[in-house]
């Protein structure tokens, strides 16, 4: 097994882009080819640093603050109320975590949301929080290794769905992004009473 491969391994799988990678994998290539530094991953934590170093046979050295802090584990949930059913968030969420479909409610499916926190930003009517679902416990004493693997499958099977949509039909997918995020929009405005 290749270096960034084991270093993959020990990764939470968030897929946060935190690290300033755009997942997990990228993070750990960029490691195992010296052009990343072992500590860039708030979600895995010390922990995570510990785990990295030992793969690498690196010094643990502590979370760069440039990349965010260690923190307890989130969990995004949906105001109804709120709610236009853009599909921006669905489309954000590295790991399918969010189930709807356009112009209806949306809704988290709790057992594989990584908290990563993609959705927040893209939402047009601020209708996603994030909850603390771990209390005190951050980094890998808020995760386990079954989470890590399943995030990773559904990325991975996410990232697989996604390749085959585009290579199907590269344009609409780009039209049809364009329109229901100007809709959206649209839609938000109206809402507000703007």
């Amino acid at each position: 097994m290749s270096l960034a491969a084991r270093l993959l391994a020990v990764l939470p799988q968030t897929q946060c882009t935190r690290c300033g990678y755009p997942d997990c994998a990228a993070y750990a290539d960029a490691i195992a080819s010296s052009e990343a530094a072992i500590n860039q991953c708030p979600p895995g934590g010390n922990e995570g640093i510990r785990r990295l170093a030992e793969v690498s046979g690196q010094a643990y050295i502590p979370l760069n603050p440039e990349h965010g802090q260690e923190g307890p584990r989130g969990l995004v949930w949906i105001d109804e109320d709120w709610c236009i059913g853009c599909t921006l968030c669905i489309e954000a969420c590295p790991v399918d975590a969010i189930m709807g479909t356009h112009k209806r409610m949306h809704t988290v499916l709790e057992d594989v949301c990584t908290g990563c926190e993609l959705c927040l930003p893209v939402c047009p009517v601020d209708c996603m929080h994030l909850e603390n679902v771990s209390g005190e416990l951050s980094g890998w004493a808020a995760w386990s290794e079954a989470l890590a693997h399943t995030a990773r499958e559904r990325y991975e099977q996410r990232n697989f769905r996604l390749r085959i949509n585009t290579v199907s039909s590269p344009a609409l997918v780009s039209e049809n992004k364009q329109s229901r995020v100007e809709a959206a929009l649209a839609r938000a405005k109206a809402q507000s009473g703007q």
